[in-house]
């Protein structure tokens, strides 16, 4: 009865794969399963979206028909894993009408790379069941390239589908976040041979090997989480969350409440004295210069609530004068030492390095000027990209690599082994997107950092969420200030682990895999070729 169940839901499926319109939303379908496997709907059956996309490829008849396939895959599974971008065009009531156009336009161009990855595979995929690998080859390749073209965009990559600390999220201390995504994919689009045409038994032992990877990944991470000790330095870290949202941040009569809400808990009297304080990305409405200038009684106001031996991480837009004169700004984060009656003093300054297109820069700046769309998002200019992120040195805490908002999104931008820091320190202001499913997807990506490095990361949003990673990934209990929240976190840092095989080779595993699965393509050209 099992046996003829399963062979009539093959045989609709294999109708439904050549049928305009069912390919149509079986390839919409697809992107969307895919996208709720993420956090923080953590659907994992809805992996199996990938060997469905697969099938798409496979059945369609042309090159460009699997393009379209994988654009449609591709819209739903951004259209779902993004759509929170339109929430920050909700922020201010004059650009509220460009939410719409942000919520759809930034899937259906992310969605390019899911066309281009299964355009590839239906062009070269050899026959038989090495086709498996060839797929994820492609599309690992492909994400690889999504997370690097242009800036780059590694939002929810396949790898992430994993809840960072989870045992299946482990195995990225090896091979990374691309690595995972490539063995998951690899793993999962196994299934897709069931209804292929080789024997059952060599279909069956396909799917049974898939079946074999994922359990592998599972129960490997098991074993490592298992001897997890989670061992603590004597630096203790005051995460601060003011709960301040982004709509009421920049009336003038809203800042003095901000600044005295920031100086209250950053001076709340604790179990212990932290020795370093930190505070989100942004967390003033003003600049460094306006906050700390000569006639600004802000400036002393902090000071006053640091104490002495204490470290404050601060989050602030700063401005210069660059080598033509004119004027440049930044989105960084000061690092300031109180000295006692000398007041704070600047030890280190690290300048965002990634910069969010559209919001931090604007692509092709004097096209985007000259047809209007720079006075559209109302961006007078744009910020400068510092150099490339290096870690800095604290007076009274272990050396440190900060990451400002959408840089936490990157692997590689952390040493992992060669003047390897031992925390980082991530800032960002996800009071842009709300309570949606934006900062706790953020939180997700920026805990693959922690597993990738074997580094703890502290995280400070100013309105949620706000936690201490351990180098595992996962959250240390009493360490989180959820959404919404306002209030400090009173954490010991955690010590990091010994270096990492990723930390040491960095995405050197990843790009061997991608080479053994599209080797056989490759062969196939070499033998065509000669013949």
């Amino acid at each position: 009865m099992t046996a003829e169940l399963l062979s009539r839901s093959s045989d609709g499926l294999n109708r439904a794969l050549h049928g305009r319109w069912s390919r149509i939303g079986l390839a919409l379908l697809a992107g969307v399963a895919t996208a709720l496997a993420h956090p923080p709907f953590g659907i994992l059956p809805g992996l199996l979206g990938y060997p469905l996309l697969m099938l798409l490829a496979e059945r369609s008849g042309s090159v460009r028909g699997a393009f379209w396939m994988g654009w449609l895959a591709g819209f739903g599974y951004f259209g779902v894993g993004c759509w929170w971008v339109a929430e920050a065009f909700l922020v201010n009531p004059d650009q509220a009408w460009m939410a719409p156009f942000a919520g759809s336009l930034l899937p259906a161009g992310i969605g390019l790379f899911w066309g281009a990855a299964m355009a590839l595979y239906r062009r070269f995929a050899p026959g038989g069941l090495v086709r498996v690998l060839v797929f994820a080859a492609c599309f690992a390749l492909l994400e690889w390239l999504r997370g690097h073209v242009l800036t780059g965009f590694p939002w929810n990559p396949a790898g992430a589908s994993w809840a960072a600390g989870s045992a299946g999220s482990q195995f990225a201390s090896v091979v990374g976040v691309y690595g995972l995504g490539f063995v998951t994919v690899a793993a999962v689009a196994a299934f897709a041979v069931l209804l292929g045409d080789e024997t059952r038994k060599a279909r069956g032992s396909v799917a049974l090997g898939g079946v074999a990877v994922l359990a592998a990944l599972v129960i490997g991470g098991s074993i490592r989480l298992g001897g997890a000790e989670v061992r603590n330095t004597d630096t203790l870290v005051r995460l601060v969350q003011p709960d301040v949202a982004q709509e009421s941040k920049w009336t003038p009569e809203a800042y003095q409440s901000i600044v005295d809400r920031y100086i209250r808990l950053t001076a709340q009297p604790g179990a212990a004295r932290p020795d370093v304080i930190v505070w989100p990305e942004g967390a003033l409405p003003a600049s460094f210069n306006d906050v700390f200038g000569p006639t600004s009684p802000d400036g002393p106001a902090i000071a006053n609530a640091v104490q002495p031996g204490q470290t404050l991480l601060m989050g602030l837009a700063r401005g210069e004068a660059g080598p033509d004169g004119r004027a440049r700004y930044y989105n960084s984060l000061f690092s300031l030492a109180d000295e006692g009656p000398a007041g704070l003093r600047v030890t280190a300054v690290y300048d965002k390095y990634r910069l969010v297109p559209f919001g931090e820069f604007m692509p092709l700046g004097g096209l985007m000027s000259a047809v209007g769309v720079r006075s559209l998002v109302h961006m007078p200019t744009d910020f400068s990209p510092g150099p490339r992120p290096a870690p800095i040195d604290l007076p009274n805490a272990p050396r440190v690599q900060p990451l400002i908002c959408y840089e936490s999104l990157y692997p590689g931008f952390t040493p992992g082994a060669g003047g390897r820091p031992e925390w980082i320190v991530n800032v960002s202001n996800d009071a842009w997107f709300g309570a949606t499913s934006g900062p706790i997807q953020h939180l997700n990506l920026a805990s693959y950092r922690a597993i990738e490095t074997g580094l703890p990361v502290a995280r400070a949003t100013p309105t949620g969420v706000s936690v201490m990673i351990d180098p595992w990934g996962r959250v240390v209990e009493g360490a989180r200030l959820g959404s919404g929240e306002s209030g400090v976190a009173d954490v010991l840092l955690p010590q990091p682990v010994g270096v990492t095989p990723y930390g040491r080779f960095g995405d050197l595993f990843f790009w061997l895999m991608v080479l053994a699965g599209l080797a056989p393509v490759v062969l196939s050209y070499v033998r065509s070729r000669r013949g």
